[in-house]
């Protein structure tokens, strides 16, 4: 398969690229500085020239916080660059794989959500996801919307991707006790990405690791565990405490109705894919 991925240079696109070139695909991959997918006319003549049969979205402004105060900037990046591919892809006929995020829903509610709960976003960053995944889907019929979250993995900027380097140095680490995602290893939500991009089934997928999901402190000790450290390098606190900017969902947890149906496997279990993160790094 000939694919095209944008965010080359993040965590998930690196992931993707090494995902798709170990499947024998050929590999287009670009990141902001080559692509810039807000720039419409940039991006319909590179897809033209390129000529993919998927497009894999890894571009996005995830800077939770910065997004509050430059509005212009997160739309341009979450919400018109969507687009832009969207009607590029239409444009060659080739399908569009495009992340979105778990925060997108409020968090008020219990367990997990799943495609049938209505979004309800807090904030700038996730009302520009939400804007870009129906933007595209206006766009493009064959648009596939993918919403993951507490993502982590080996490049990663995060809490989660630098506390492997943090605790093996010793360092004590602070982790928010109430807050609650599904853990989603890069690696994992890579291989899913193409397999989704393969299946060409449009609509909107929740892309997780298995498990009950778990809060930043109980990802944390399951780090801590992995790597055979003492426990009390982990404190809690509460996300309160932290007074950011941008409001973030409590309970952010998800599952895809759609998966099983379909006859995609259910990821590993996020504390398996914790070991082999640790491992890796």
């Amino acid at each position: 398969m000939r694919v095209l991925v944008t965010g080359a240079g993040g965590m998930v696109g690196r992931a993707v690229r090494k995902d798709c070139e170990q499947r024998g695909d050929e590999v287009h991959a670009y990141d902001r500085e080559t692509l810039d997918i807000s720039d419409a006319d940039l991006v319909m003549a590179t897809l033209e020239r390129d000529q993919p049969e998927a497009v894999i979205n890894c571009a996005a402004w995830t800077d939770v916080d910065g997004c509050e105060s430059d509005l212009r900037r997160a739309d341009a990046a979450n919400g018109l660059g969507p687009e832009n591919l969207a009607k590029a892809t239409r444009r060659i006929g080739a399908i569009l794989v495009t992340i979105s995020t778990d925060y997108v829903f409020d968090g008020e509610g219990a367990g997990f959500y799943t495609q049938r709960d209505t979004p309800n976003p807090k904030s700038v960053y996730a009302n520009t996801k939400l804007d870009g995944e129906r933007r595209a889907q206006v766009a493009s019929a064959r648009t596939v919307v993918v919403r993951s979250g507490f993502i982590f993995g080996p490049g990663g900027r995060n809490f989660l991707s630098t506390i492997v380097a943090r605790l093996r140095r010793g360092d004590k680490v602070s982790a928010i006790g109430d807050a609650w995602g599904t853990p989603t290893y890069s690696r994992h939500l890579a291989t899913r990405l193409r397999d989704l991009a393969q299946l060409d089934l449009p609509g909107i997928y929740h892309v997780v690791n298995s498990g009950e999901g778990a809060s930043y402190e109980e990802f944390a000790r399951a780090v801590v565990g992995a790597l055979g450290l003492d426990q009390s390098l982990v404190g809690s606190s509460k996300a309160a405490s932290l007074q950011r900017p941008a409001a973030r969902p409590t309970n952010s947890r998800l599952k895809c109705v759609l998966s099983e149906a379909l006859g995609l496997a259910p990821l590993p279990h996020w504390q398996d894919a914790v070991k082999d993160f640790v491992d890796l790094v």
